[in-house]
Formats: structure tokens, C-alpha cells, sequence
């Protein structure tokens, strides 16, 4: 291929490795990727999600509740309760009657990810040294393992056994194994869908779905907190959601709220959750439209989009949280591959619209009850030292009491 280097060139992950649990679709490349992608994407439908939902609601109503009992908790402990439950109970089926937060996997899982010095280091080695890291054998997820190769087997063992319908992660990974070796019909490559490959997407969509989420929620709220104007006028669009539909908010009508979709898309402009992405060409005779830079097969990538979602070149005053950026008529104004929350060509994220669901389903019922205000408007953010995620470290919001409408 010449020409000018694009998402679908620069396609493969640099991330390889020993780990039984790297074999997801965030670390997967060539054949092996394409067809694990392809497998789980039918969980991400319109259709799946719409049936996942009342789980997600479920949630968001639990997380209310917990909210009220936790007055004194970092905002950004509370969102990550909350993501950490939907995704435990919405992908993999593990919930229990009560409230979504007091599952026992999700303490467990919570804790199993919890970044650390070590994992950090790991992280640094495996993006300096990829090959090395290979050839040693070194582990960067080990100590996950055990937890999520163990958890998975036994929510699938229940699965089984089961007959009603429940449109989640679990039920898709039990369909897979009843129909055994998974091929794709252009190469005859074939993956057996064994537990292990199963608790590794387990691992990826726990991974990938809790702190990113948490942190576009909280920076969305740090956003409001600043902009009252801007608060009250989704107050408004809430409160109108909440009386339309008789305090019961269905799928439809959540996806469908116009001006928080303005609000996230400008918060996670602002403040993406994960400030870059690595990637390697795979193709030769690429050429990087900034310099002409030639790229040639084999070369890694890095895709600073922190830095391009704050370019004044792309967004005047982009310091300023403007939610019309956003609006219909705006947005097509938007220059490709300048906006990437979420990634973007074929490893553009796989969860992208669950998340999206999420976050919004959280944001809804979170406004409903709550307004919020900040004491660090003008304090200078310090993040945290995580391996790609951008966690504030010295600022918080604080959840107020109100009378909905």
C-alpha cells in the first residue's frame, strides 16, 4: 500500500507475550485476532445491549443507594464501584439479588486488578521491550490469573446447566463451546474456545471497562461542577426523562438523551481516559501526514491522543468545556482521527457502545438524585502513575442532596 498512513495500516497491537491471559482481542494480532473479534462482537448489538440493560439499570438505581450510604468516599472510588458492578453483573451474568455491589466476585475482582508498582514496571518493560519480554517469558498478568481462569470456569459450569436466557457474556461463551472449534472460512484458522480463551476476553472486558468508565464519569462530573449553567441544563433534560417515562427510563430513552451525549463526548475530549495508544504498521509504504514521515512494516506507533483532543489547530480554545462542540451541526465539522476517546480504525474499542451505555446509565440516575460541586475548579491536576490511563490524583467532587423535579 502507499499513500498516507491510516487506523487500517497501522492495525496490530505491540503488546505480545506468555500470558494465558494476553490471548484477548486487545493483545491478539493477525488471524487469531480477526476471528476472536469477530466471535465477540455479537455481544455488543443493539439487540444484546437492549436486553442487558435492565441489569445496567439496575445498577445505576443500586449505586443511588450506595452513593447515600457513602457520603464521605472519593467520587472516583464510588464511580469505580459502580462501573466494577454493571460490568460484573451485565457481562458476566454474576449478580445477586440484592444489591449489584455486594457481590463477593466483585471484591474479588476489584482486588485482582488493582494497579500497582509492579504491574506498572511490567506494563513499561512489555512497550520498551515487547520481543525481549517474549523471548524470556517474562509475565505481565500472572498474578490475574488464577483469579480469572478460576471465576470464569465456574460461572460457565453453572451456565450449563441452565435454561433460561440471560443475553450476557457467560451465555455467549457457553453457546461458543457447544458448537466447539471456532474457523475462519477465508484461511481455515481454527481456536479452540477453551475456558482459558474464555476468561481471557473476561479479563479484557473487566479491564477495559471499569477504570476508563469511571474516570469519563468523573471528569464529567468535575466538568458540570464547574459549568452550573451547564449543569442545570441537563438537570432539565434528566428530570424531563424521569417524568416522560414515570421514573422508569428504558433503553430507548437513554441512548436517545441529546445533550448528554454533548456533555460526554466534550468531557472525554477535555479528558480522555487513556491519554495514548501503541500500535504496529503492517503494512509497508505508509507515510505520516505530519513531516511525510515513511513507515515501513514492523514499526511501532505511537498516538498521542491526549495531545490531539487539546489542539488548538483542531479545537479553538480547547481548554474550554464547550458541549455544542458536539451538537448535530458541529460535529461534522470534527477533522478524522482527531477525536479518539475510544480508539479508532479495526482495534477501535470492541465495548465501545456498553461503555457508553454505561456511563450514561450511571450519569442518569447519579442527576436524578444528586447535584454536584467541586472545591478544586482551579486547582492544578496531578495524575495518577498508571501504565495508559489518566487518573486525577488531587481533586474531587462532591455529591449534593436534591429534590428532583
Amino acid at each position: 500500500m502507499t499513500g498516507t498512513s491510516t487506523p487500517s495500516t497501522i492495525a496490530e497491537s505491540m503488546w505480545t507475550g506468555v500470558d494465558v491471559l494476553n490471548d484477548n482481542v486487545t493483545f491478539m494480532n493477525g488471524i487469531r485476532w480477526k476471528l476472536t473479534r469477530q466471535t465477540m462482537t455479537p455481544l455488543f448489538t443493539a439487540a444484546k445491549l437492549r436486553n442487558m440493560y435492565y441489569i445496567m439499570d439496575k445498577s445505576g438505581r443500586d449505586f443511588v443507594e450506595y452513593v447515600q450510604s457513602k457520603p464521605k468516599e472519593k467520587a472516583i472510588d464510588l464511580l469505580s464501584k459502580f462501573c466494577s458492578a454493571s460490568i460484573a453483573a451485565s457481562v458476566f451474568g454474576i449478580h445477586t439479588e440484592g444489591s449489584t455491589l455486594d457481590s463477593p466476585f466483585l471484591k474479588m475482582a476489584q482486588k485482582a486488578v488493582q494497579p500497582s508498582i509492579g504491574m506498572t514496571f511490567r506494563l513499561a518493560l512489555v512497550t520498551l521491550f515487547p520481543k525481549l519480554m517474549s523471548i524470556l517469558r517474562i509475565r505481565f498478568l500472572g498474578n490475574f490469573e488464577k483469579f480469572f481462569i478460576g471465576a470464569i470456569k465456574k460461572v460457565l459450569r453453572v451456565r450449563e446447566k441452565q435454561t433460561v436466557k440471560t443475553y450476557d457474556f457467560a451465555e455467549l461463551c457457553v453457546e461458543l463451546q457447544r458448537k466447539g472449534t471456532l474457523r475462519d472460512a477465508a484461511t481455515g484458522y481454527e481456536i479452540e474456545p477453551t475456558d482459558e480463551i474464555m476468561a481471557a476476553q473476561a479479563f479484557f472486558f473487566f479491564i477495559a471497562g471499569v477504570e476508563p468508565s469511571a474516570t469519563a464519569m468523573f471528569f464529567a462530573l468535575f466538568e458540570l461542577a464547574k459549568h452550573p449553567d451547564i449543569l442545570d441544563k441537563l438537570h432539565d433534560e434528566v428530570d424531563d426523562l424521569f417524568e416522560r417515562c414515570n421514573d422508569n427510563p428504558t433503553y430507548e430513552d437513554v441512548t436517545s438523551m441529546k445533550y448528554l451525549d454533548m456533555v460526554l463526548d466534550e468531557s472525554m475530549r477535555i479528558h480522555p481516559a487513556v491519554g495514548s495508544v501503541q500500535r504496529r504498521c503492517t503494512k509497508n509504504g505508509g507515510v505520516l501526514p505530519v513531516g511525510k514521515i515513511h513507515v515501513e512494516k514492523g514499526t511501532f506507533i505511537h498516538i498521542p491522543i491526549y495531545a490531539l483532543h487539546r489542539d488548538p489547530k483542531y479545537y479553538p480554545e480547547p481548554e474550554k468545556f464547550v458541549p455544542e462542540r458536539f451538537s448535530d451541526e458541529e460535529k461534522r465539522n470534527i477533522v478524522n482521527y482527531t477525536y479518539m476517546p475510544f480508539g479508532e480504525g479495526h482495534r477501535m474499542c470492541l465495548g465501545m457502545r456498553f461503555a457508553r451505555l454505561q456511563v450514561k446509565t450511571g450519569l442518569v440516575h447519579l442527576l436524578r438524585h444528586f447535584t454536584v460541586e467541586t472545591q478544586d475548579a482551579r486547582t492544578k491536576m496531578k495524575f495518577g502513575k498508571l501504565p495508559v490511563q489518566v487518573r486525577p490524583l488531587n481533586i474531587d467532587v462532591q455529591f449534593v442532596p436534591r429534590s428532583p423535579r
